[in-house]
């Protein structure tokens, strides 16, 4: 009998557009993981926040790295999901309807049970 993985990997990035690099690098591990059939949850916090807006993702490019719009296409086309700070947003006068399609907003309950229910959480 064949087992099906169960693994699950959370990760919150914390760093914008203001560090490209760190702002990459939860979706680079993310689709990593992907490919190796663990799910996946970015959970974007204070400025990481702002990547969910919509216009936003598009211009970040990290030397090295593929574009974030590249890394955050393929994550949501693998099957990641994608969850934003309720409270980071507001702060930043961020409404729901600004978001991109894919980015669900949640308050910190919902972060708690991701963690929860995760086989490893990683903090970019």
């Amino acid at each position: 009998m064949s087992e099906e993985k169960t693994e699950k990997l959370v990760i919150f990035g914390t760093h914008g557009p203001e560090d490209p690099e760190r702002a990459s690098l939860p979706f680079v591990i993310a689709n990593a993981a992907l490919v190796m059939e663990v799910k996946v949850t970015v959970m974007l916090q204070g400025t990481a926040s702002i990547l969910a807006k919509k216009g936003c993702y598009e211009h970040v490019f990290a030397a090295g790295l593929p574009p974030l719009k590249e890394l955050v296409d393929s994550f949501i086309d693998q099957g990641g999901t994608l969850l934003v700070c309720t409270p980071c947003i507001q702060e930043r006068k961020i409404t729901p309807d600004m978001l991109v399609k894919m980015a669900k907003p949640v308050k910190a309950g919902r972060a708690v049970m991701e963690v929860l229910e995760a086989t490893n959480v990683l903090t970019y």
